[in-house]
C-alpha cells in the first residue's frame, strides 16, 4: 500500500477517543468477550478506525469463541501488515493497518478453512461500514 499516513502522537490523540488511542496507537487490547463488534452480525465492511482504510469484509467473520470479532482473510491482503510481538513471553504475530500502522490485534494459524487462519481484532480498531 502506497501513501503511508505518518502523524504525530499528539495529532492522533487529538483526533481519537481515548479507548481506540490507547489499542490502535499505544498496542492495548480491549476486553473479551465485551467490545463492540464481537456479536455483530450485520454485513458490511470493517474499516481502520484511524484512517478508514478497507480491512476485513463480514462475509469473512466468524465465531472462534475467542471474545474477539475474528476473521479468516482481509478483504484486501496489501491493507494488513504483519510484524512479530514477543511481548507478555509470547511469540505472536501482530496485525497493523498497512497504511497508519494502527495496532489491529493478532493473526493465529487456528482459523477456519479456506485459509486455516484467525484474525482476531479489537473493535476499538475497526469501524463498520454497513452495506
Amino acid at each position: 500500500m502506497t501513501d503511508k499516513i505518518k502523524k504525530t502522537e499528539a495529532e492522533w490523540k487529538a483526533e481519537l477517543d481515548s479507548e481506540t488511542f490507547s489499542i490502535a496507537r499505544a498496542g492495548g487490547t480491549e476486553r473479551a468477550f465485551a467490545n463492540r463488534y464481537y456479536e455483530t452480525k450485520t454485513p458490511g465492511t470493517y474499516r481502520c478506525a484511524c484512517c478508514k482504510t478497507e480491512l476485513f469484509h463480514s462475509s469473512t467473520k466468524y465465531d472462534s469463541g475467542s471474545g474477539w470479532p475474528s476473521f479468516y482473510a482481509p478483504k484486501q491482503s496489501d491493507h494488513v501488515a504483519e510484524k512479530e510481538d514477543l511481548s507478555h513471553g509470547m511469540r505472536r504475530t501482530e496485525v497493523l493497518c498497512s497504511k497508519c500502522d494502527a495496532h489491529l490485534g493478532h493473526v493465529f494459524n487456528d482459523g477456519p478453512q479456506p485459509t486455516g487462519l484467525r484474525y482476531c481484532i479489537n473493535s476499538a480498531s475497526l469501524d463498520l461500514e454497513e452495506e
